[in-house]
Formats: structure tokens, C-alpha cells, sequence
């Protein structure tokens, strides 16, 4: 199988699996901040994550993206691995880009899966290990969290920490 075919798979398995729940209703122009990935959010929700990830003992790189996948905010744990860096952006990047957390995708991209080969397309921005979730507001995928710098289960539990207090960080901005 080829990219372009392993390309075309993986577009028609998202198709089917689109949620419409994130998006607005047709014609929609958000003027709020509410259903937007703002500076403040992103680095309010890096230093609840930065101070966990302290507490457990890893020296974590912590990305969060906005809805399209864009890196909004990184920031890097003083002795963090230099290679976290990108890895972290990467999670952040895979779980907007496919709506779905780096875990849950890396069950389904294992041979005889629905998106097995995934992994090979967009350049190697497709990460398929754990550390990486949805970031959403009232139900809404707003953005997206990448964590990388520990283990594989201690980078998923980080970013699952991260997709759970963001409900805190969101209401207190």
C-alpha cells in the first residue's frame, strides 16, 4: 500500500467518523473567546500540567494547539529531552487533526485496524502513542494537548490530567 492510498483510507475512516458536535451550525461567526484556544488558556493549562508533571518526576515538553492543529503555546521543562520537543507539538497536532486522543489512536493504527498506516502520511506528524488529547469547551473541541518527556503511561496520564483540569482552567479565564 502506498501513501496516497494509506491517504485515502485514512480520509474515508475520519469521514465516517466525524463527530459534528465540534463544530458551530452553519454560517456561525464566534466573536467570543469561549470556543477559541486563546494564549492565556494554553499557558494557564501548560503550568497546571508543568507542575504535575514536577510532582511525578518528568521533565516534560507541554504543547497546546488550537482547533486546526496550530501550536498556540509550548513550553519546555528545564533538562526536558531536546527530542520532546517536537514530539510534544506532534501529539497536540495528531489529537486536533484526527479529534481523537494519541492513546486512543494508537489502538486503532495496529496492523488489521482501521487507520493501520497512518503513522507514514503528513510527513511524520502522526504520532501514534499516548500523550496527546482533545481539548474541549461546552462539548466543543477547541484545541488540543501534547505532552512528551516520560514514559509512554506517564505522558498519557499527564495528558489526561491536562484534558481534565482544562475544564478548571476554562472556567476560571
Amino acid at each position: 500500500m502506498n501513501e496516497q492510498e494509506i491517504s485515502g483510507l485514512v480520509k474515508a475512516v475520519l469521514e465516517s467518523m466525524k463527530d459534528t458536535g465540534s463544530e458551530h451550525a452553519s454560517g456561525h461567526v464566534c466573536k467570543c473567546k469561549q470556543h477559541k484556544m486563546t494564549l492565556d488558556k494554553a499557558n494557564a493549562l501548560i503550568e497546571k500540567v508543568k507542575a504535575k508533571a514536577s510532582e511525578m518526576g518528568v521533565r516534560a515538553v507541554v504543547a497546546v494547539a488550537d482547533q486546526a492543529g496550530r501550536p498556540v503555546a509550548v513550553q519546555s521543562m528545564d533538562g526536558a529531552y531536546i527530542a520532546s520537543f517536537d514530539i510534544a507539538v506532534n501529539k497536540s497536532f495528531t489529537s486536533a487533526s484526527l479529534k481523537m486522543s494519541t492513546e486512543a489512536l494508537s489502538r486503532l493504527s495496529q496492523p488489521g485496524q482501521s487507520l493501520y498506516g497512518i503513522q507514514f502520511t503528513n510527513g511524520g506528524k502522526i504520532v501514534i502513542f499516548g500523550g496527546g488529547e482533545v481539548l474541549e469547551a461546552e462539548g466543543k473541541m477547541i484545541g488540543a494537548l501534547g505532552v512528551s518527556g516520560g514514559s509512554a503511561e506517564q505522558d498519557t496520564e499527564l495528558a489526561a490530567y491536562g484534558r481534565e483540569v482544562f475544564k478548571e482552567v476554562i472556567s476560571c479565564l
